[in-house]
């Protein structure tokens, strides 16, 4: 027998949790439309995402290391992917809705620049004076504006609860919308994703780590989280190749992480009495988390990593060249905003020219910025807009 969307969403009220996001039951889009007679909201706007243009260049967005030197390093895509894939999990055992946790972990880094966060550095410092530049925010411009798949709309036209869950994605700057109460705890579906977020960049930058040869399993014995993990890993994969007590390090971090988030949230939910969707918004703090001990944990390896990793000399310094390219093309761009695609320069009859300046670059490839910045000092023909 056929499933179409109105058995999807009976379904959903049978199976899912009376705190899950129910497609039917969303908010609805900012510019209404029918419902398709096969699939739900929210699977909707997972394929609308998969298939937008800045989901495709995320493949060549640098995560931590550049893509280009190694083909088996994470670029923002893969990321966003294992993202996807850890959010279902959790989503899956909580009996959340995984379609609603798979699109905002495929969408939330949208709006990031090219060469990871030394892309994203820069331009919010040259655009502090008009408010500065979040990669959450320009996630929202992306699919609300600048992805452009229909005559009688600009932007995707995604979900309230999908939008809602890029604004609300963790950040050291939150995005302030009118629309998106900030008072109200997002879905635990979204809530999901900024864990899944957190648990896939802090294991597969230690994968990509170990692999780029920046650290070492002895490094990682240093720390009292990793001393344990590094232990049991060495005993069990006796005499196995580097490689795979590597995987084997990475799939125990991700699997004792995610394990204690599943085991922390449903205890949460049973503490603070989470009934309905109504609760979770209005819940005095988060639902999903990890336990007290895992936090201190997580808290520790973050410290790891940024001495370890984020500052070795090595990505310091590629740091600083993508710091200088994308200022460059900035300033480049200021003095001719001509240089950019028509599309772009027909943005600036209403909006402010660094807004659209900023727009172009953050949607740039890593390669794409690099062959525009040989080409603005003179030493490559114009690259393909």
């Amino acid at each position: 027998m056929p499933v179409d969307r109105a058995a999807i969403e009976q379904r959903e009220r049978e199976t899912l949790a009376p705190y899950a996001s129910l497609s039917s039951e969303s908010r609805g889009r900012v510019h209404p439309q029918d419902e398709h007679p096969l699939r739900t909201a929210f699977q909707r706007d997972r394929d609308r995402i998969i298939h937008s243009a800045a989901f495709r260049r995320m493949e060549y967005k640098t995560q931590v290391f550049i893509p280009h030197e190694q083909d088996h390093f994470r670029t923002r895509l893969t990321h966003s992917i294992e993202v996807a894939q850890i959010g279902r999990t959790l989503a899956r055992n909580l009996c959340l809705n995984e379609d609603l946790t798979e699109a905002v972990a495929l969408v939330h880094d949208l709006g990031h620049t090219p060469f990871g966060h030394s892309g994203e550095e820069v331009l919010n410092r040259l655009l502090s004076h008009v408010g500065g530049f979040n990669h959450n925010r320009q996630s929202l411009r992306v699919v609300d504006l600048l992805e452009q798949r229909y005559p009688q709309y600009p932007g995707l036209n995604l979900s309230f609860e999908v939008r809602e869950g890029i604004a609300k994605h963790e950040s050291s700057v939150r995005v302030s919308l009118p629309e998106f109460n900030a008072d109200e705890q997002p879905t635990l579906e979204a809530a999901l994703v900024d864990i899944a977020d957190e648990i896939a960049y802090n294991s597969h930058d230690i994968d990509d780590g170990l692999s780029a040869g920046v650290i070492s399993l002895d490094d990682l014995g240093e720390s009292d989280f990793f001393a344990e993990l590094v232990a049991g890993v060495s005993s069990s994969q006796a005499g196995f190749s580097e490689d795979h007590t590597r995987y084997a390090l990475v799939r125990r971090l991700v699997d004792r992480m995610t394990t204690d988030v599943l085991r922390e949230t449903q205890v949460r939910i049973q503490r603070l009495g989470i009934s309905d969707l109504r609760a979770v918004r209005n819940s005095p703090e988060n639902v999903c988390s990890y336990s007290p001990p895992m936090q201190k944990l997580v808290a520790s390896l973050k410290v790891f990593l940024k001495n370890r990793l984020y500052d070795h000399p090595r990505l310091v310094a590629m740091s600083r060249s993508a710091a200088d390219i994308v200022s460059a093309l900035f300033k480049g761009l200021m003095a001719d905003p001509g240089l950019m695609p028509p599309r772009f320069q027909g943005m600036l009859a209403d909006q402010q020219t660094e807004i659209v300046i900023a727009d172009y670059i953050a949607g740039m490839t890593d390669r794409y910025a690099e062959k525009v910045y040989t080409f603005m000092n003179g030493e490559n023909p114009p690259p393909l807009p």
